[in-house]
């Protein structure tokens, strides 16, 4: 009985403040909890390659090596720029609606990041083509 008469004596503004405040701290939550889960892996990684130095272990067995990527590195730039080229275009399209809008600020910075992103993508394209050309060739050469 004491939460009633609590918040009667808080006031509505009080009680406005607090919601957005539980509000932004619930969707904080997630990031905080992966940002805990990250430094206690990491400090164990620590721990196992410290006890593993003081044994005289190579590092090799503990540390994994790294994976090969799934793919070519130009699709995920490609892609990404397409998706952020859209977005940046999305945000022009919507501001010119209404005068001093800072949407065209955020639509500029996204049209920038997503023009470069496609011209490493193309880049990358490009060179990695010309990569699998040359070893065509170098296999057909000793065949």
């Amino acid at each position: 009985m004491i939460m009633p008469q609590l918040l009667a004596g808080i006031g509505i503004a009080d009680l406005e403040s607090l919601g957005i405040a539980l509000i932004v701290l619930a969707s904080l939550s997630p990031l905080f909890a992966a940002l805990i889960v990250y430094y206690l892996k990491k400090r164990l990684e620590h721990r196992q390659i410290m006890t593993a130095i003081e044994k005289g272990m190579p590092l090799s067995e503990i540390m994994p090596s790294k994976p090969a990527p799934a793919g070519p590195a130009w699709i995920k730039y490609f892609s990404t720029a397409i998706v952020l080229l859209f977005i940046g275009l999305s945000f022009l399209l919507s501001g010119s609606l209404f005068h001093k809008n800072p949407g065209h600020a955020i639509a500029f910075v996204l049209l920038g990041v997503g023009a470069g992103m496609l011209a490493r993508g193309l880049l990358h394209r490009k060179y990695y083509l010309k990569g699998q050309n040359g070893e065509e060739a170098g296999q057909k050469s000793k065949d």
